[in-house]
């Protein structure tokens, strides 16, 4: 193969100079295997060295066309200028001093700017985490604390998060909780898209409504299969918490910071939830979390919880940058260049068999793979490997779903390219 030195790079097309993994790649991967926790899942033996917008470049000088940002996570590409000098800028002025015993700007902004991109008509307070289960554990106390009820109402596929409190409402993956229990008690489990006849039936028997603190659900799956809620279940799910005085917790931390074309998906259904969780693209990056919660019912007091490094002003001032450039430049762009992908995908579905059920919401997209017995992950596995072979990172979730979420920035020709590599590997595996 050619060195990259000798290839006109093209930031849509990827570039590859070795087999893969190539021999940096693999002694690191050796490496790795003999003092890193075997709980780490890793579909192929990528070893990133650096990254720009939707590409990252191995050790080896191979350059991928990335369509996982990091697990929808790099909101405005990899290493943005503009997030990087924030960073920089930061870090020269202030690194850490603890949000939870001390005052400084970059959390007060950041919680007036997330307070700002809640649904108008209502006061929000902000309490920042370091990661998605973190904010859904702190969901969970102030649910509790709040209503002063202790049972919650969660969905099968769901993903909140492997801490125990959050691993306690998922239901995506047995491996998540097998070997871990006893978990939380008290959490109740439905279909989901369940209806009001099922959830009002759970209601009237085992999760009696006046002990029920809240209903904690994902707009649109994540981890379960990137699967959309119908028009009809959010609405329902908010009359019936306003029914009974039941908090409505909507997990965003796959699916905001305008991921979904909208800066929280929960907006495509016209619903004003109780709580927001937020993490992964928040800080384009960094380790953020924010729970957003209408200022009503975030009434805790002094140390009923806290965080040393939960809102860490290098994160913050990450955050703020991110929250700039996907409101000016991304926002919009997320939902034109999501249009193009389903588009693209829909294409495929009618091109192959084996591709089925398109779905999803801005640059948040999937496919599932079936096989002549139906549902097929060995091949839907088969097909991410292929991409990987040839310079496209992707991922699965769900059973047998392959999950598109590149970042924001991503161009109309990386789509084209990364569907006909997609193209290439489907025929491959085949």
């Amino acid at each position: 193969m050619k060195r990259a030195s000798q290839l006109t790079f093209n930031p849509s097309a990827p570039v590859l100079v070795t087999e893969l993994p190539g021999p940096k790649a693999q002694a690191w991967v050796a490496r790795d295997r003999q003092r890193l926790s075997p709980s780490y899942t890793r579909d192929y033996p990528l070893v990133a060295a650096s990254g720009s917008g939707c590409t990252i470049e191995d050790v080896d000088g191979n350059r991928f066309l990335d369509f996982t940002a990091g697990i929808a996570v790099t909101s405005t590409g990899h290493c943005h200028p503009e997030v990087v000098g924030a960073i920089a800028q930061q870090a020269e002025r202030l690194i850490h001093m603890s949000g939870t015993d001390f005052y400084y700007a970059p959390e007060i902004e950041l919680a007036e700017r997330l307070a700002g991109l809640a649904p108008a008509g209502c006061e929000w307070r902000v309490f920042f985490t370091n990661s998605g289960a973190e904010t859904n554990e702190a969901a969970l106390k102030l649910a509790r604390w709040h209503t002063g009820r202790q049972r919650i109402i969660a969905f099968n596929g769901a993903f909140h998060g492997r801490t125990c409190g959050a691993l306690s409402i998922s239901g995506s993956k047995a491996v998540h909780s097998r070997g871990f229990g006893p978990l939380l008690a008290g959490v109740h489990r439905l279909p989901f898209d369940c209806t009001r006849a099922e959830l009002n039936q759970l209601l009237a028997t085992s999760a009696p409504a006046e002990e029920v603190a809240a209903i904690f659900v994902e707009p649109m799956q994540g981890e379960g299969g990137y699967r959309p809620a119908s028009p009809e279940f959010l609405p329902m799910l908010r009359e019936v918490c306003d029914q009974h005085g039941i908090m409505l917790v909507v997990d965003e931390v796959q699916s905001g910071m305008g991921r979904t074309g909208r800066w929280f998906a929960f907006q495509h259904w016209n619903i004003v939830p109780d709580m927001i969780s937020s993490a992964k693209g928040i800080a384009s990056g960094l380790p953020l979390g924010a729970l957003i919660a209408k200022a009503e019912i975030m009434d805790w007091p002094p140390g009923a919880h806290a965080s040393t490094f939960g809102g860490n002003p290098v994160s913050c001032a990450a955050s703020l940058k991110t929250i700039e450039l996907i409101e000016h430049e991304f926002l919009t762009a997320a939902a034109v260049r999501g249009a193009q992908l389903r588009a693209a995908l829909e294409g495929l579905a009618a091109e192959f068999s084996c591709i089925v059920r398109p779905r999803g919401l801005g640059l948040m997209q999937a496919v599932d793979v079936v096989g002549p017995q139906g549902d097929d992950r060995v091949r839907r596995d088969a097909i991410i490997q292929a991409t990987f072979r040839r310079g496209l990172l992707m991922l699965g979730c769900g059973s047998v779903g392959l999950r598109f979420c590149p970042a924001l920035c991503v161009t109309a020709e990386q789509i084209n390219t990364a569907m006909q590599i997609l193209r290439e590997a489907i025929r491959e595996v085949l």
